[in-house]
């Protein structure tokens, strides 16, 4: 009786010691929990308010306005927007110290929508403020919707081994109707609106509607040819077939072709040609907070959509 005594009492402690260590870790997992939770909560607040908004830059003396117009043109992406692009913008020119405005392009293009906007507003900004010029200094690229947006600046700059033009539109996708069949996969579409499944890539191309995307495409070309003519006007020369062909060319015979003004840099545009070196930066941080909100409010649209979006690039 004494042993079973005792192994029970021993039972019992070592139930009770396991409890207790089950009982431990439990809240050692809920104390990092809410370590965790607190520590986001407090870099999504300090990301949320330090954002680089344009009214906090200052500069009391004269200064060349710098913004940056970097990566595919679209809206919620990891890139370039219109409104960011504009805040900058507006910034920089309201600035009562900015002499004037330097644009640093370095984009393949995106949105025909996000650029013209910038596009439309460039030219309003110009027109408001019209003794402080605004000059694109291209990097590497700047075709495309890149260069729809550059062609409302007062000059452009480029490298002579920089990208530019690309004056064209396009609508690209995908046809899976061979692989369904392989598959034996069957694709049922129900639609109310016989335009509805428009350009579905699970269904066999409809010529109509194919003839129809060709359509808005010419239209929406024909609008970026009438921004690039009416931005660079006499300084085009475009007896060249191919200038609104979609063709890219290099700096140095953009400048040929009347695509860009002189060679230049960041640099040598504010001490050669503003003669203002100092540069005080304008563009628009996006905080973390700001992010992740814009890509939940955009995703669901981006993915119905992305196949039938026309793409400046």
């Amino acid at each position: 009786m004494s042993e079973s005594w005792e192994r029970d009492a021993l039972q019992d402690l070592l139930t009770a010691s396991l409890k207790e260590q089950r009982r431990a870790r439990r809240w050692g997992i809920f104390f990092k929990l809410l370590t965790f939770a607190y520590a986001t909560g407090f870099i999504l607040m300090v990301f949320g308010l330090i954002h680089a908004s344009q009214s906090e830059v200052i500069s009391t003396e004269p200064h060349t306005a710098l913004v940056r117009l970097q990566g595919v043109i679209a809206p919620g992406r990891e890139g370039t927007d219109s409104s960011m692009l504009v805040d900058g913008l507006k910034a920089a020119f309201d600035d009562k110290n900015t002499r004037a405005v330097i644009l640093q392009a370095n984009s393949p293009g995106g949105s025909p929508v996000q650029s013209g906007i910038v596009y439309d507003e460039i030219q309003r900004l110009r027109k408001a403020h019209p003794k402080v010029p605004l000059y694109v200094v291209v990097e590497d690229v700047c075709a495309s919707g890149c260069y729809y947006i550059a062609a409302a600046a007062d000059k452009i700059y480029a490298d002579k081994a920089s990208i530019v033009g690309s004056i064209g539109v396009l609508m690209d996708g995908f046809g899976f109707t061979g692989a369904m069949d392989k598959l034996g996969v069957q694709r049922r579409l129900l639609t109310a609106g016989s335009n509805k499944g428009f350009l579905d890539p699970f269904s066999p191309l409809d010529e109509g509607q194919k003839a129809k995307a060709q359509v808005m495409l010419d239209e929406i070309h024909q609008q970026f040819i009438t921004a690039v003519k009416q931005g660079r006007g006499k300084r085009l020369q475009d007896g060249n077939p191919d200038l609104f062909s979609g063709m890219v060319w290099s700096g140095a015979t953009g400048k040929q072709l009347g695509l860009v003004d002189e060679l230049g840099s960041v640099d040598s545009v504010a001490r050669d040609v503003i003669k203002v070196e100092k540069l005080v930066d304008f563009t628009p941080q996006d905080s973390l907070a700001d992010r992740l909100a814009r890509q939940i409010g955009v995703s669901a649209a981006t993915q119905l959509s992305t196949h039938l979006q026309p793409q400046l690039r």
